[in-house]
């Protein structure tokens, strides 16, 4: 139970913005001594920014921060651990060619008249990964540990300093179940030992698991702090997306239990598709001329079960076929042979070349179809522009204008035009419509619905519950990478999906 104490941390009307966007607007939060104490929001809630804000990474705009008593106004990741407060992200920030000992001392080695001390440095190590009831062989490579013990040392160097508040990043994002509950177990003895912990994630189950108290934002804004045990995952998943709780009327149905139509046969059929700490076994059917929809919170698995159709990650587990035949995805190009299409939500990391045209950004799949030996001539990619500038009303003064020049729509009608042009036959979107303006939104969906008539599959990943209600027929909903429901016709609402996120304990 957290404790009566005074809070260990304090932060008063945190503020901080960047150009364009008000990150953070008058946060407050408070961790208390002996308390693991959950942050929670959906994507571009204001979570990293408040971190870095408290590490020192970025400086505040306006706001106090106390802790241990005293106000500090931290200028970097260091002075804020001197300060009392550390760090264990989510991507493990270690150097794997360095052994354990020298991990954890790394930037704060003990020396003895100049010279590394090599001897203090073990014994420091020990006892810093004894804290976490862990014993380790301190000089071998970090390498050779699994993922799990990578993630304990991340901590335990977290903890060979004087810190009072530990700060753990999406820790459990790598781990698979039994490795989630040793990293709890450990939790729960830093908080008997009166650590406060402040414990990022998206999994609302280890939220219950392990949590004392609850602060959710939103859009950058302060929704409320709650005790874990008065918040029912309804009423968490509905603050989280702004959405409020009401009575549901539609009939529910569990996966695989939705009424397929008679006359439809599935053209993909994904079976027990799965991939060890990314996403368990789903049972997923597109049918032609349909989309499906894949609904959940970030962090639900929507984009890890994307990526496996479309063999960018390779599953470990299951199968898909296609017109009932086997298809092995070992890579997007047996993806693409098979004219599988896909957009990633990362539309400036993943999607578009910037510095290249709209032609050329709109050819690249034909000509990756084609290999490299196989030039697409000229006047091909001149034809594919200009038909599909105007078949999507891309707006843009010539095919030759830089694509980072146009539009966050345009951009992603480019695109959609990109895989238009290798005639596909499914097609996954993930998040299509992100930072978009209304009216490209109102024109994709309005492209999503004429693909459809024609006959392609869509799988379609959006966060927008809204969107994903008005856009799909059917809707798999997923929660801490699991498949947790298949809702069709009548069944699907947003109440439905945000019940099916939060059923665990509601049901």
């Amino acid at each position: 139970m957290p404790s009566a104490e005074p809070d260990l941390l304090s932060v008063q009307g945190m503020s901080k913005r960047f150009p364009g966007v008000q990150a953070l607007d008058g946060v407050n939060f408070s961790v208390r001594g002996g308390e693991i104490h959950a942050l929670m929001g959906e994507n571009g809630a204001g979570k990293s920014t408040l971190i870095k804000v408290l590490t020192g990474v970025y400086p505040r705009d306006a706001g106090t921060v106390h802790c241990n008593g005293r106000e500090i106004n931290p200028s970097s990741p260091k002075e804020a651990e001197r300060d009392g407060i550390s760090t264990v992200y989510q991507e493990v920030n270690l150097i794997p060619h360095l052994s354990v000992a020298e991990n954890i001392c790394l930037g704060r080695e003990p020396t003895c008249f100049g010279m590394l001390n090599w001897r203090a440095m073990g014994k420091r190590a020990v006892k810093a990964l004894a804290r976490l009831d862990l014993k380790l062989d301190v000089w071998q490579e970090l390498a050779s540990c699994s993922i799990a013990i990578q993630q304990m040392v991340a901590i335990a160097r977290a903890l060979d300093t004087s810190a009072k508040l530990l700060i753990l990043d999406e820790p459990t994002s790598s781990l698979d179940t039994s490795e989630v509950e040793e990293l709890f177990a450990v939790l729960r003895r830093l908080r008997g030992e009166g650590m406060g912990i402040v414990f990022v994630t998206h999994f609302l189950d280890q939220v219950y698991a392990v949590t004392d108290r609850i602060t959710v934002l939103r859009d950058g804004k302060l929704v409320g702090t709650f005790a874990t045990s008065e918040l029912p995952r309804l009423q968490l998943v509905s603050k989280m997306v702004g959405k409020e709780v009401s009575e549901f009327k539609h009939a529910l149905a569990t996966p695989g239990e939705a009424k397929a139509a008679a006359e439809s046969t599935p053209f993909i059929d994904a079976k027990d598709l799965g991939r060890k700490g990314s996403i368990e076994p789903v049972n997923i059917v597109i049918r032609k001329g349909e989309v499906v929809g894949l609904a959940g919170l970030l962090g639900s698995g929507r984009t890890e079960t994307a990526r496996l159709l479309f063999g960018v990650d390779h599953a470990d587990s299951g199968e898909v076929l296609v017109d009932g035949v086997p298809l092995r995805l070992f890579s997007p190009r047996s993806a693409i042979r098979a004219k599988f299409a896909f957009t990633s939500e990362n539309r400036k990391l993943e999607g578009i070349i910037p510095h290249m045209s709209v032609r050329e950004n709109m050819i690249l799949a034909v000509q990756g179809s084609r290999g490299p030996w196989r030039a697409l001539p000229r006047r091909t990619q001149d034809e594919i522009a200009a038909k599909f500038i105007k078949a999507i009303g891309i707006k843009t003064p010539t095919a030759e204008q830089e694509i980072s020049k146009l539009s966050g729509g345009n951009q992603q009608k480019v695109l959609l035009a990109r895989w238009l042009a290798n005639e596909p036959r499914l097609f996954i979107l993930d998040e299509p419509t992100r930072g978009i303006d209304v009216g490209a939104k109102a024109e994709i969906e309005k492209l999503i619905a004429s693909l459809c008539e024609q006959g392609l599959a869509i799988l379609f990943i959006s966060s927008e519950l809204e969107e994903v209600v008005r856009t799909c027929d059917r809707v798999y909903v997923l929660r801490d990478r699991k498949l947790v429901a298949e809702l069709e016709g009548e069944q699907v609402s947003e109440h439905a999906v945000m019940q099916m996120i939060a059923r665990h304990e509601d049901a």
